[in-house]
C-alpha cells in the first residue's frame, strides 16, 4: 500500500492486482438469478399444457400449439387462450358421428365395413376385372364387399333381430 493512501480503504475498492471480489460475486448472482427467472418463466408458460393432459389428444394439441405461438411471438393472448382452453372440457362430437356412420353403413349393406376395407375391395375387384378383360362399364354386377374377418357372418335377419 502506498504511504500517502488512507489507512482504511472501503472493501469495494479493487486491489492493486486487478482482482475485484464484488464483481465476481455480482456476476455469480446475476447468472444464477437469470437461470432461476428463465426456469420460472418456462414453468409458468407450461401451465396450460400440464392442465390439458387430462383432456383428449386433440384439445391437448390445440393447447400446445397455442402455447408455442405464445412462446415464440410473445403475444400473451395466445397463452390466455391456451389457459382457457385447458380449463374447458370440450364435448365429444366424434363418437356420436362415428356411431351414426357405422349405423348408416350397416343400413347400406356394407355391414359396418371400414372405409379402408372398402377401398381394398374396390382395388381387388378392379384388378380382377382387368385380368378377366371386363370393365365395370359393361354392366358387370356389383357384389357387396366382403365382411372383414373378425366380424360375425350372421344373416341379415339375425342382425336385424339382434339390434332391435
Amino acid at each position: 500500500m502506498h504511504e500517502l493512501a488512507p489507512h482504511h480503504l472501503p472493501p469495494f475498492i479493487p486491489a492493486a492486482d486487478g482482482g475485484d471480489w464484488l464483481f465476481t460475486v455480482m456476476l455469480v448472482v446475476l447468472i444464477f438469478g437469470g437461470i432461476l427467472v428463465g426456469v420460472f418463466y418456462l414453468h409458468l408458460h407450461s401451465i396450460p399444457e400440464r392442465l390439458a393432459h387430462k383432456h383428449g389428444r386433440m384439445q391437448f394439441e390445440l393447447v400446445a400449439v397455442l402455447g408455442l405461438l405464445a412462446l415464440f411471438t410473445h403475444n400473451n393472448i395466445f397463452w390466455v387462450a391456451a389457459l382457457l382452453l385447458a380449463f374447458i372440457q370440450l364435448p365429444d362430437f366424434w363418437t356420436p358421428l362415428e356411431s351414426m356412420a357405422h349405423s348408416l353403413s350397416r343400413l347400406a349393406g356394407t355391414g359396418g365395413v371400414s372405409s379402408e376395407t372398402l377401398v381394398e375391395h374396390d382395388l381387388e375387384q378392379e384388378e380382377q376385372e382387368l385380368e378377366a378383360g371386363t370393365s365395370a362399364s359393361e354392366g358387370a354386377p356389383h357384389e357387396p364387399p366382403p365382411t372383414p374377418t373378425g366380424l360375425s357372418t350372421a344373416s341379415t335377419a339375425e342382425q336385424e333381430n339382434k339390434h332391435v
